[in-house]
């Protein structure tokens, strides 16, 4: 196998390599060092079944189940969410920038999205470094920020409750509280954790006293300095660290078809 940066701040294409076919220990290592070292890692022209694609994933860890999100697994497979826009669609699937599902008490590992289908242009997803947005802030800014913590929340539909389109149950508010700076549990580097999406106040503050700052920082997280862009086409899959980057689906491709299957690893 071969890395090849992206062009910006992050991420990486790893050429030659089949993941359709078990990966042995040595060359498993070589690709977690590529995500920890490149944030997201990007593997082209793969043909993958279903179950292809989740032992791969399983290799990095056991696999999120998307039973509350509201949105529709692949039937037989709670575990892969299928994320479709259709010709006539007006909105994309996950609109703003955000890492995923941070409302969680506990941060998952990261996503995956396996492109199925895809326009003949557009469509490309923005990823933001996490790690630059911290380096950047000022000293008096980090100080502050150092050891506040901040509510992510959302509204859901409750985990474990079948969904019926005909009688949906109610929603509740899933919420749990993150540091605002936060250190990656295995490469120990600091970085910003907080996104437009899910934070929405600073702990023991109400969100008119927290939205000025939190805009500052919403804005300051996706500076084009950290940013990079990946294009998709049919045989992309894209595996992001979620724990120190954010993401943006560019919701440009009005007419055309977009299928991605998304895998999320606890």
């Amino acid at each position: 196998m071969r890395i090849q940066p992206l062009i910006g701040a992050l991420g990486a294409e790893i050429l030659d390599i089949d993941l359709s076919k078990p990966l042995d220990k040595e060359t498993f290592g070589d690709v977690k060092k590529a995500l920890l070292d490149h944030l997201v890692i990007v593997f082209r022209d793969q043909e993958l079944s279903l179950d292809q694609y989740k032992a791969f994933a399983k290799l990095f860890g056991p696999l999120h189940v998307f039973s509350y999100l509201g949105a529709r697994p692949l039937p037989g497979h709670d575990d892969v969410l299928r994320v479709v826009k259709e010709k006539d669609d007006k909105k994309v699937f996950g609109e703003k920038w955000h890492a995923d599902v941070t409302f969680l008490e506990k941060p998952i590992l990261g996503s995956m999205l396996y492109a199925i289908e895809t326009p003949p242009q557009g469509g490309d997803t923005l990823f933001a470094n996490m790690y630059a947005a911290f380096d950047a802030l000022s000293e008096g800014m980090k100080e502050m920020l150092d050891g506040l913590q901040a509510v992510h929340e959302t509204m859901v539909y409750e985990q474990g409750v079948k969904l019926d389109p005909a009688n949906p149950p109610p929603l509740v508010n899933m919420q749990s509280l993150h540091p605002v700076i936060a250190r990656h549990p295995e490469t120990g580097q600091k970085l910003l954790n907080v996104n437009r999406t899910y934070t929405t106040k600073f702990q023991n503050m109400t969100e008119e006293d927290s939205k000025s700052l939190l805009e500052h920082l919403f804005q300051h997280a996706v500076r084009a300095e950290f940013v990079s862009r990946l294009r998709w086409k049919p045989g992309t899959l894209a595996f992001w660290d979620n724990r120190c980057t954010q993401h943006l689906p560019i919701n440009d491709y009005h007419g055309f078809r977009r299928e991605m299957y998304r895998i999320t690893v606890l």
